[in-house]
């Protein structure tokens, strides 16, 4: 690793990592430009992104080589926010894969977690305080990030490393495997066969009769119907019920920037996890047990609120230790 306090013209991990992303999904933009609905901009973000890079090397020259790291890296970190809404125009292409996952949460725990939690726990204490978790988020990634650079810049490169390939290794899979989250799925089935999902939170009888409503008679209670491609033209949701401040700002932020897509793995959960063994590694620990309860109700709110299965979250833990482990096992940092 090169520390702050030696200065490099060599391209960083997050600058290749960038260039790696771009090119895969240029090729992806290109394959699908007669389907998308913004190729012409796709293609624009990519040349935006190339753009920066070379800029940001360009004024780094003329900075300390603590900022010199942070203007090189940080526009590449904000692009995340502009990369996220294209997984739903990649992922829409193809047929969404819901009811696999549905199922897998049926056959797991014999429930539909995602509708059954909010049911179990309505009071709004427990709502804002899942909310509120949620909501942290985003807070919580940058302020492990800066801390990286104003406390710990020796190791920034490699934290913003493991950071930024974490979120496009999520990134890549949401846009080869649609899954829209529940919060979609089950209005979805609402909408198209007008059948009560509140009624498929168990194996029962209820259960039965709104699967056999939606399937046919004698249809196995466990099977849950395939949307194909419903949500390349719908994005209708089932959004939480308002009770206070914090689901509030879920929901407005979910109106303004969420589509059916990015629900497996959890990349809410993902990333917080890479975010909280970023806090672990940090030279003080006190950052990480400020995050711990935060981190603790988002995970539990990414099903409370219906964003994800039960399934999904598991696999967001699963994930972010593999790639954390992968990155800061086998990526140079030099």
């Amino acid at each position: 690793m090169t520390p702050a306090t030696q200065p490099t013209r060599r391209l960083l991990g997050v600058e290749w990592l960038t260039i790696v992303y771009v090119v895969i999904t240029t090729i992806m933009t290109l394959f699908y430009f007669d389907t998308l609905q913004h190729p012409i901009q796709m293609l624009g973000l990519r040349a935006i992104a190339a753009g920066l890079i070379v800029l940001a090397n360009m004024a780094a020259l003329h900075l300390s080589p603590r900022w010199a790291l942070a203007v090189r890296t940080m526009p590449l970190l904000a692009l995340l926010v502009w990369w996220y809404p294209e997984t739903y125009d990649f992922c829409s292409q193809l047929p969404y894969k819901d009811h696999w996952f549905a199922a897998a949460d049926q056959q797991l725990f014999g429930c539909q977690p995602s509708l059954l939690f909010a049911q179990v726990l309505p009071q709004t204490l427990w709502s804002e305080a899942f909310n509120m978790g949620y909501y942290a988020y985003y807070y919580m990634m940058a302020a492990v990030i800066i801390y990286y650079i104003v406390r710990q810049p020796d190791d920034y490169n490699r934290a913003t490393t493991i950071f930024l390939g974490s979120f496009f290794v999520f990134y890549l899979i949401f846009e080869f495997l649609p899954v829209g989250g529940p919060q979609y799925y089950f209005q979805a089935l609402t909408d198209i066969y007008g059948v009560d999902v509140y009624k498929l939170t168990g194996h029962t009888a209820a259960a039965a009769q709104e699967l056999i409503k939606i399937n046919g008679t004698g249809t196995p209670a466990g099977m849950f119907p395939d949307v194909g491609h419903y949500f390349a033209s719908h994005e209708a949701a089932m959004l939480p019920e308002v009770k206070g401040i914090f689901s509030q700002l879920v929901i407005g932020a979910q109106e303004y920037g969420e589509h059916p897509t990015a629900a497996f793995p959890s990349s809410h959960v993902g990333m917080s996890t890479v975010t909280m063994l970023l806090a672990w590694r940090a030279d003080n620990r006190r950052l990480f047990y400020i995050l711990m309860p935060f981190y603790l109700l988002l995970v539990a709110a990414t099903v409370y609120i219906r964003a994800h299965y039960l399934i999904d979250s598991i696999a967001g833990l699963i994930f972010a230790a593999i790639l954390y482990y992968l990155f800061n096992r086998f990526i140079p940092y030099d």
